[in-house]
């Protein structure tokens, strides 16, 4: 059942990169009911376009068709680019490069507020006994969180040159479920996904924001009360799930990098050919 929010307010055209993607297919058809029109582009097959879509092939490294996705749009949801540890050179064309290409069609388009997705492989290294706010400096545990430091980094660029503005999600991990005991920590449930992006789209004043990606859970490593003024308040816990994750997972190898870390098994991800 998708979040529900009062009386939403609505743009004329959103739109929805990595449509394609697990998260993108969550929030397509969640996000038409704040639009009326949803573009959506991705380099995978997007399908067939629903009533009020507008569907875009586009692949961030194409600095034309991104210059030309962005014609028309009010605001932007970014989940285009690379989403795991990979080799340097596919990351550096999709979460680098093409996030250059999409501050700077916004720019020229006059877009004005984009909410970006991180993630909290930026925050890897820091360990599972810390917690930490939003202004926590980068400790990636791999290339994939070095790319999305640097979208946070151009983001409050474009913000200080240019009027900007950017929501930057540090996603933990969304999914119907926790998988294991880590995500009893990181979990992000749909549904708060949902109302997270919704509320860094419609707050009044955002500048340049970072906020984690996080359910009400329990266990957290995370605090977001300086993020408050986007108005996110999380309604789904890991809560729920503990008992049978726990099951499944009684015991953790304290020696292991993945149960130290917060970024799990990303800190020993790699390296690649």
């Amino acid at each position: 059942m998708p979040a529900q929010h009062p009386t939403p307010l609505r743009f004329e055209r959103l739109l929805l990169t990595g449509a394609a993607g697990g998260l993108g297919r969550v929030l397509r058809p969640r996000l038409k009911a704040y639009c009326d029109t949803l573009r959506v582009s991705d380099i995978a097959d997007l399908g067939d376009a629903g009533p009020g879509e507008e569907l875009h092939r586009v692949d961030l490294q194409d600095k034309s068709g991104v210059l030309a996705l962005l014609q028309g749009v009010n605001a932007v949801v970014h989940l285009g680019g690379i989403s795991t540890e990979q080799a340097w050179e596919p990351i550096l064309q999709a979460n680098i490069v093409g996030v250059y290409h999409l501050y700077e069609a916004a720019r020229t388009h006059g877009v004005r507020r984009i909410v970006y997705a991180s993630s909290n492989h930026v925050t890897g290294f820091y360990r599972q006994d810390e917690v930490l706010d939003t202004e926590a400096a980068p400790r990636p545990d791999g290339l994939y969180g070095v790319s999305k430091a640097f979208g946070e980094n151009l983001a409050r660029f474009y913000f200080d040159r240019y009027g900007i503005e950017t929501v930057a999600l540090r996603i933990g991990s969304s999914f119907p479920e926790p998988k294991d005991r880590r995500m009893l920590a990181t979990w992000l449930s749909y549904d708060d996904l949902e109302r997270l992006v919704v509320a860094s789209l419609t707050a009044p004043v955002v500048g340049y924001s970072v906020i984690y990606g996080m359910s009400d859970n329990s266990t957290a490593w995370w605090d977001n009360t300086k993020a408050r003024h986007i108005g996110y308040r999380p309604q789904d816990s890991s809560d729920v799930f503990r008992v049978a994750v726990e099951a499944r997972q009684p015991h953790l190898d304290p020696n292991d990098p993945a149960t130290i870390y917060q970024g799990g098994a990303f800190v020993r991800t790699g390296p690649f050919e």
